[in-house]
């Protein structure tokens, strides 16, 4: 995929084209989804981006956007499983809506940050809250990059296929139990920003996965605390972008 990309529009147009002719297709029963881009040089997360997400926690608002990653080793596809690390007891859950760079930038304009997007995917930061909060010097990186921890997909949606991006309803549900619900309007920091923010630091280039944040509704917050255990099913859903299921194991 990240070879597609880098193909630019070029690439795009002979995509529309294969689908235009109704031919190269499969049943859906026939196939298995695998991650849209599976193996992308960075997946770069941003932390306490919904404005609902900081009155949950009781945090102020950010002045800038925070940053974090995590290992693209992370990544399964919409329908695999989620691996329950023997390691942590607080695995938690956080819809979010990912956006896929298709064109390489390094200082990018906010006016022109999304001549940069390719496209969008739903994303489940899966999180190890023992580990993202209180192990490792409360750095956040192991606790969200454990195997199986970031399940993307259906599709990459591309751009141009989305009316607004920014005010989409965004909602995950635990065994049938709606537990986040949310609008992309929320965002603190939306995409234009964020992606001039972090183009500041390094080169973003095709393939890249930008994880936007997560609304209120995580399991860490809860009162009392609900974390994942096996035999879980965790759903994700973002309109217009489709929806994941992984079950934990």
């Amino acid at each position: 995929m990240r070879a597609f990309l880098e193909t630019g529009q070029s690439g795009l147009a002979a995509a529309r084209r294969a689908l235009e002719s109704g031919r190269h297709r499969l049943p859906r029963g026939t196939v298995r989804l695998l991650a849209p881009v599976g193996d992308p040089e960075k997946v770069i997360c941003v932390g306490l981006n919904y404005r609902d997400h900081c009155l949950e926690q009781d945090v102020k608002v950010p002045k800038e956007p925070i940053i974090f990653s995590k290992f693209p080793s992370a990544i399964i596809g919409p329908f695999d499983d989620i691996v329950h690390p023997q390691e942590s007891s607080e695995v938690d859950w956080e819809v979010e809506l990912a956006a896929i760079i298709g064109k390489k930038g390094r200082h990018i304009e906010e006016s022109s940050a999304l001549d940069h997007v390719v496209g969008f995917t739903v994303a489940n930061d899966v999180s190890a809250r023992d580990w993202q909060m209180r192990r490792n010097g409360r750095q956040w990186l192991l606790g969200k990059t454990f195997d199986t921890f970031c399940p993307l997909g259906p599709a990459l949606v591309t751009k141009d296929a989305v009316a607004d991006v920014h005010n989409l309803s965004i909602r995950c549900s635990v065994n049938g139990r709606l537990m986040q619900d949310s609008s992309t309007s929320q965002l603190i920091f939306r995409l234009p920003k964020l992606i001039a923010w972090v183009s500041q630091f390094v080169t973003l280039v095709p393939g890249d996965i930008l994880l936007t944040g997560t609304p209120p509704g995580v399991g860490v917050f809860r009162k009392p605390p609900v974390f994942l255990k096996r035999g879980d099913e965790v759903q994700c859903e973002i309109e217009e972008l489709g929806t994941i299921c992984n079950k934990v194991v």
